[in-house]
């Protein structure tokens, strides 16, 4: 008894703000794009995952609209106790952090890890008629009435689009969904003639025995090692850098160091988990983690980017 009174006392003493911070309700978790998007999915992936870590439920919180202006802006301005945090999406994020007027700001984030990193591509249907790149240039370049669907303006499907359309010079319409799952679906259902998305979204697409979708192209510089025979746009005179996305989660800037520490160190636990890795390889998904510091490098170097590269496309 005088060990457990000992105990007590000394546990009392501890100022509040010195003991450890940890969640007593659920969470919330913003994420700018519809319900089965490419975000949408990995999100609700990891954050399964993440809610036998904590033991609490980690409640998705879909915010679609003005491509993503919409949901960003509201993360932004939570409060910052810990109880709200989201996926930002890079470029895209920082992309529309740089427009005129913009909602929010890149220093209205606090970085907490990198989560997935997906390669651009550029696909067709599969009874299309381009079985190549090449040949989806070439009659680009002689219709000039080419349309693509997009996750939005200046998403990062529509400056993938621009990518590649100006490094192959040929111009384009690029026609804006709501995100991923409904840019996906225009092409599929033939409302236009390409689009860029990236390879977790579309692999179940263009994989089995009837194919919905093929893949033409990849932004990077090398071949993808589970797509040996697709070509990188590099190989073909296009764009010759690796493009595509990271998926991220923040929290709004602001939050006291020890509640951000906590989720800092939780999700580096659970994102190196060797169970989450293998959850995510069987759902197709590309893990790339990234701690506070490193992802906050990242957002600095995709600023400069967007304002230096990305500005000039539109």
């Amino acid at each position: 008894m005088k060990k457990l009174a000992l105990a007590l006392a000394v546990a009392m003493a501890i100022p509040l703000s010195a003991q450890a911070w940890t969640p007593e309700k659920d969470v919330s978790v913003i994420v700018a794009y519809k319900a089965g998007s490419g975000t949408d999915t990995g999100a609700r992936l990891l954050m399964t995952l993440t809610e036998k870590e904590i033991g609490k439920a980690m409640i998705i919180n879909n915010l679609p609209g003005a491509d993503g202006k919409i949901g960003w802006t509201r993360l932004v301005n939570s409060k910052p106790d810990g109880y709200t945090i989201g996926y930002i999406n890079l470029p895209t994020f920082t992309t529309l952090a740089n427009e005129k007027n913009a909602s929010f700001k890149i220093t209205q984030i606090a970085p907490i890890a990198n989560h997935l990193t997906e390669t651009g591509v550029v696909v067709v249907r599969a009874d299309s008629k381009w079985q190549t790149l090449q040949d989806l240039v070439k009659d680009a370049k002689a219709t000039g009435k080419f349309r693509a669907s997009t996750n939005g303006v200046k998403a990062s499907n529509h400056t993938a689009a621009q990518l590649f359309s100006q490094s192959a010079g040929f111009e384009y319409k690029a026609i804006p969904y709501g995100g991923t799952a409904d840019q996906l679906m225009a092409l599929r259902q033939g409302e236009v003639d390409f689009t860029c998305a990236k390879i977790a979204d579309v692999a179940k697409l263009v994989s089995g025995d009837k194919p919905e979708l093929r893949l033409l192209g990849v932004f990077d510089t090398k071949r993808l090692a589970d797509y040996p025979n697709v070509p990188t746009l590099g190989e073909l005179g296009y764009y010759d850098q690796w493009y595509g996305s990271a998926r991220a989660i923040v929290a709004p800037a602001g939050m006291p160091e020890d509640v951000l520490k906590y989720w800092v160190d939780t999700f580096a636990k659970v994102i190196k988990d060797p169970a989450v890795v293998e959850a995510h390889e069987k759902g197709g998904l590309t893990i790339q983690y990234m701690n506070d510091k490193e992802l906050g490098d990242l957002i600095k170097e995709q600023d400069v980017f967007a304002r230096d590269v990305i500005s000039k496309l539109y």
